[in-house]
């Protein structure tokens, strides 16, 4: 994922989809973290990015978990 997405990116995707792009963007979050240590990373922009993608992700997830369960 090079750029930041948006809700409605997100919003059609299944909850499965879902799940893969949230363990991917935490892979993600995980190697810059790694860079930020050894001083690698130039981009640290992209850190906020991620957590900004991982809370929309999280959030669209518990949005249809709800739906789900009441109808």
């Amino acid at each position: 994922m090079a750029k930041q997405k948006n809700a409605a990116d997100f919003r059609g995707k299944s909850p499965d989809q879902l799940k893969e792009d949230l363990l991917q963007l935490k892979k993600e979050q995980f190697n810059l973290r790694f860079q930020v240590a050894t001083g690698q990373l130039e981009k640290t922009a992209r850190i906020k990015v991620v957590r900004r993608d991982i809370a929309r992700v999280q959030t669209i997830l518990r949005e249809k978990a709800r739906a789900e369960a009441e109808g």
